[in-house]
């Protein structure tokens, strides 16, 4: 979920609200004369919040990310400089171009890095792959085995700043769905995070007060194979947990194929309920049951 960097009353809410990734948002939900300061409030909170609980509230305690200023600007290595004493888990990295453009950022987070006593390579990375009509062009670079980076932990894309940069007056059509445009990047950053080995994570639901929308473009997004979804309001965040958690249904299923081939070894295919299952079957069944943290067989 995101948070505005200068909110300190919007802070103080994040580590209760439910995500598992809270992302301080350095970029645009802060005014141009408010940028120094929001670095500084935010590494000032990320000091603060090193180490500590969710104030009590049973909520499990949230990554802290920050999102900086793209690196076609002048400020986001302020950004980086500032924050890292505070120690977040990941970077979230705006109009990002492809992973070329990421070395600066990474040459710059491992001198970081030593400075303020952070495990070399620790702070993560999560491109934002589609805000330009360049850099949705190139999506599938982050997909190539050659350019991966084991500090990427995730691809995710965004509509507005594409919709801006190519003059769209509409990102979906009159039935609610993405346009053809916004659903090829959606694709191809959901293909090129496989690729990756990596997380790929849905863009938000921008109207926050669309509850039932909210529940369908979810669930569709966990169907359609993403691993996460960003939220811009503290109400999404239950809805979008609930859409990517698996029901009793899918778990009783995936139980009762891993089941199926560990009573009948060596065999490729075999029927469950008058359809044909196969390894490909098996294997999805096993990665669902590790999503809970439920071993085959247990």
């Amino acid at each position: 979920m995101f948070v505005p960097g200068d909110s300190e009353r919007k802070m103080t809410k994040a580590p209760a609200c439910g995500a598992d990734v809270v992302i301080f948002d350095l970029e645009d939900a802060v005014a141009p004369g408010a940028k120094a300061e929001a670095r500084q409030m935010t590494r000032d909170w990320l000091k603060e919040q090193r180490g500590g609980a969710a104030g009590g509230t049973g909520q499990p305690v949230p990554q802290y990310w920050v999102r900086i200023n793209p690196l076609d600007t002048p400020l986001w290595q302020d950004d980086v400089e500032a924050i890292l004493s505070g120690k977040p888990a990941g970077i979230m990295v705006p109009k990002a171009e492809g992973p070329a453009q990421l070395n600066r950022l990474i040459k710059l987070l491992y001198e970081q890095e030593s400075r303020n006593g952070v495990i070399p390579g620790e702070t993560k990375l999560l491109p934002l792959v589609s805000e330009t009509a360049y850099a949705a062009n190139g999506i599938a670079s982050y997909g190539k085995r050659r350019n991966a980076s084991s500090r990427i932990a995730g691809l995710t894309w965004g509509a507005e700043d594409l919709s801006a940069a190519i003059g769209a007056s509409r990102k979906r059509d009159e039935k609610g769905r993405w346009t053809d445009l916004f659903r090829m990047v959606r694709a191809q950053t959901l293909l090129a995070a496989h690729a990756a080995g990596v997380a790929a994570i849905d863009t938000l639901h921008a109207d926050f007060r669309d509850e039932e929308g909210l529940k369908r473009v979810a669930r569709e997004s966990y169907q359609d194979g993403f691993a996460g979804m960003m939220a811009i309001h503290p109400s999404q965040v239950a809805i979008i947990n609930a859409a990517f958690t698996p029901d009793e249904k899918e778990l009783a299923e995936a139980r009762a194929i891993v089941e199926l081939f560990a009573a009948n070894p060596g065999v490729g295919a075999l029927q469950l309920d008058g359809r044909m299952i196969d390894q490909p079957h098996l294997a999805q069944a096993i990665k669902l049951l590790a999503s809970i943290g439920e071993a085959p067989g247990t």
